[in-house]
């Protein structure tokens, strides 16, 4: 199956080389986000969102409707762009809601900066220091569960090296392609500090 040479890839292909072989279905995924990450652009005007909230919620976007197609989910009634623009709207409306309303006090807690203010100066470092500790055991363990191209990718990133870069080091395709990788790495970190 000869595609991805520049311009639009049909909806019948992008569905069967999601559902073809781990290399096409990499590409396929690669091509799928590239086609539609002008929507990036798109949310930060309509929505009023910042480039990297728009993002974010794209590629959560992405991931969604790739699970959709190898769940069968996507039953092909719409195009896969009105597809993928609807559910990238709504994950923008939920992120907006979510943001903007009292709703939010919910998910707000207290800071350990601001509950160690009425703690006296020598304990506060040492219960810093324990905290940090200890978040740090819990951090180095989950990232041992994500796996080594996950872990290989989390520790260049976290030390400040670009996509490109990455992209290269490690043999993906494009920065896109890392990106994309990333996401789904933190998604299983996620999920693994959810199980805490």
């Amino acid at each position: 199956m000869i595609f991805f040479t520049r311009g639009i890839v049909s909806d019948d292909e992008i569905l069967s080389g999601i559902l073809g072989d781990s290399v096409a279905k990499r590409a396929t995924e690669n091509k799928l986000y590239e086609q539609f990450a002008y929507l990036i652009k798109d949310a930060t005007f309509k929505h009023q969102l910042s480039e990297d909230d728009a993002a974010s919620l794209y590629s959560d976007t992405i991931l969604v409707v790739i699970e959709n197609i190898l769940n069968k989910r996507f039953e092909g009634k719409s195009s896969l762009k009105t597809y993928l623009f609807q559910i990238f709207s709504n994950k923008c409306v939920d992120f907006l809601r979510k943001t903007s309303t009292n709703k939010m006090s919910v998910y707000k807690t207290e800071s350990i900066d601001d509950l160690l203010v009425a703690v006296p100066d020598e304990t506060k470092s040492i219960l810093q220091k324990l905290v940090s500790e200890n978040e740090v055991n819990i951090l180095r363990t989950k990232i041992k569960q994500i796996g080594e191209k996950c872990q290989q990718m989390m520790m260049a990133w976290s030390e400040g090296l670009a996509d490109e870069k990455i992209a290269f080091e490690m043999g993906y395709q494009s920065a896109s392609v890392v990106k994309t990788s990333r996401l789904r790495c933190l998604e299983k970190l996620k999920a693994l500090y959810k199980q805490i």
